[in-house]
């Protein structure tokens, strides 16, 4: 064999050892509390008529990839999660973010009563951590959150209706800013 094939083969093994794929369970659980037309659930997670949430930690089944696309089985029905506003991840990180191995909700069992009736109404409450809003109103999307680490999260409740979260030095929720009837809607005082 010629001996740049043999470098290049061996290269390639490299990347390919050492690049880690997200593992994305053939059966887990949903995230985070997401809303669908009964076929569709779009990464931003609008708050569009004729929608209804998908609560967190639902039993979700894999199914493959499409086009921007993660087809998954819900309650025996056939939906696709739509990588709409978070195209700079890999297929299989998005997917790994909205199917999970472990159900969320048993990480609920030692929050305060009213993060978890936040976190069942999807909406946010000071005091938050960052997992319990994903919990709650899933991820923002990454063009706007390409670090999840940041002090400030950027949403969208419809096309109109930006909201920030913001989150304190210990990484919990200070606030959320946005207009008065976005807030009534989003945040529980």
């Amino acid at each position: 064999m010629n001996s740049r094939f043999l470098a290049f083969a061996a290269a390639l093994a490299a990347i390919f050892t050492t690049t880690a794929l997200a593992q994305v369970p053939e059966t887990g659980f949903l995230c985070c509390n997401m809303r669908t037309d009964g076929r569709w659930i779009s990464d931003i997670n609008y708050a569009e008529s004729g929608k209804h949430i998908v609560p967190f930690g639902t039993p979700i089944k894999f199914l493959g990839y499409g086009r921007y696309r993660v087809h998954v089985e819900i309650d025996g029905r056939r939906q696709a999660i739509g990588n709409d506003y978070s195209r700079d991840l890999k297929m299989d990180a998005f997917a790994a973010r909205y199917i999970v191995p472990d159900n969320p909700r048993d990480r609920l069992a030692s929050a305060s009563p009213k993060i978890r009736k936040s976190i069942e109404s999807a909406r946010v409450t000071r005091g938050m951590t960052r997992e319990q809003v994903l919990m709650a109103i899933g991820y923002p999307i990454s063009s706007e959150n390409p670090n999840l680490d940041v002090r400030h999260w950027r949403y969208w409740l419809w096309s109109f209706s930006p909201f920030t979260v913001s989150f304190n030095d210990q990484g919990r929720v200070s606030s959320v800013t946005t207009d008065a009837d976005t807030l009534l809607k989003i945040f529980l005082e």
